[in-house]
């Protein structure tokens, strides 16, 4: 289902990071009713989670889909897509098939393809900050890269973090059973392959040959990253989520993970080898992020059954967010109901709605 197939403008844009990679970006420059305008706007971006992509913010219906919502609102939205997704599989010189193409995790995403992205808004559209919204490792590339680009975090004006994750030593998803051979990383790469895992194919394969016969099972797959909470998920929009979800990432960036959960620390890859981090990193273990050292005004939207943000390391990284402008649990919801729930419009999406529109001036 396109942007224009339910009414609303749409423009893509590409983006291309310092280090090569080409990024999709999508944007819904007004809503639905609203003619296009030299009026300024509130200039809003997305990045969806851990193998996700863009459609996250538009798979539900037009009420229901924050993207929508906030372009109804007033908002200038833009959506990215990161590194590998099946919306950014290019770079100037580089091919998905080969393995170096995925030689990253969500460090270089922290590093480059979020700074590229929001210079590029900002180019675009003229305003001088921008409102980000993060979910799950939307949130996570967002306190990485505001905490140690000071540069990049004053030029939002709020990000808003849904399912916030940071540390991961709590996860209970699946990355858990990964964590034991963390260390072993020559084992996981022949295990896995060095390159792409959990793709857009298996999704296709999924929504058309399985998910109209036995919904229990595609259930299933959507809740594998973050809990389970099925009385809040359309059952008639499974084709449609699966369809995206997962929509794929580098092998790395799955290590790196499970580097976080057997750690309990939020720092960048690990190379396992001194030699090799001192090479990259200028020293003989990987440097630790410090969330604590980001300016940027955040507004903190959690869940109290969520699997990958487990709510023991969010409660290690609230306190250390110096600037939290508001913070909401809601008790029942699990990783994907951010973006997937719905009842999401009121329990959440009108306060963002509230914070940008209302508020953005107390910035």
């Amino acid at each position: 289902e396109s942007i224009t197939s339910k009414g609303y403008p749409e423009e893509n844009h590409h983006v291309t990071t310092q280090d090569g990679y080409i990024l999709t970006l999508q944007r819904i420059p007004h809503g639905r009713n609203q003619r296009s305008s030299n009026a300024p706007r509130e200039v809003v971006l997305l990045q969806h989670g851990l193998m996700g992509e863009s459609t996250n913010f538009l798979d539900n219906l037009a009420n229901e889909s924050l993207a929508y919502i906030l372009a109804d609102s007033g908002a200038d939205v833009w959506l990215s897509n990161s590194r590998g997704n099946s919306y950014s599989r290019a770079h100037v010189h580089l091919k998905p098939s080969q393995e170096i193409f995925w030689d990253w995790s969500f460090d270089e995403m922290a590093q480059y393809d979020l700074p590229a992205v929001v210079d590029y808004i900002l180019a675009e559209t003229g305003v001088s900050q921008i409102t980000y919204i993060g979910h799950s490792q939307g949130t996570l590339i967002g306190f990485a890269g505001f905490s140690r680009n000071q540069t990049l975090g004053s030029k939002v004006k709020l990000f808003v973090a849904l399912a916030p994750v940071a540390k991961v030593g709590h996860i209970r998803n699946f990355m858990r059973f990964i964590a034991p051979f963390a260390y072993d990383i020559a084992f996981l790469y022949h295990l896995f392959g060095r390159g792409e895992i959990m793709s857009n194919k298996l999704d296709l394969f999924l929504a058309k040959d399985v998910c109209e016969n036995i919904d229990i099972l595609c259930e299933n797959v959507i809740f594998l990253i973050g809990g389970f909470n099925p009385g809040n998920l359309n059952k008639t929009r499974i084709p449609v989520y699966v369809a995206h979800n997962p929509s794929g990432t580098s092998v790395r960036n799955l290590i790196h993970y499970a580097q976080g959960v057997r750690t309990d620390t939020f720092q960048k890859f690990d190379f396992r080898s001194a030699e090799e981090n001192i090479r990259h990193y200028g020293q003989p273990t990987p440097p630790v992020y410090h969330p604590e050292e980001m300016q940027t005004p955040v507004a903190i939207f959690r869940g109290n059954n969520d699997y990958l943000a487990d709510p023991t390391d969010v409660q290690w990284l609230l306190p250390k967010l110096q600037n939290v402008v508001f913070d909401k649990d809601i008790t029942e919801w699990e990783h994907m109901d951010f973006v997937l729930g719905m009842d999401a419009p009121y329990q959440c999406y009108d306060d963002i709605k509230r914070l940008i529109f209302t508020n953005n001036t107390i910035y």
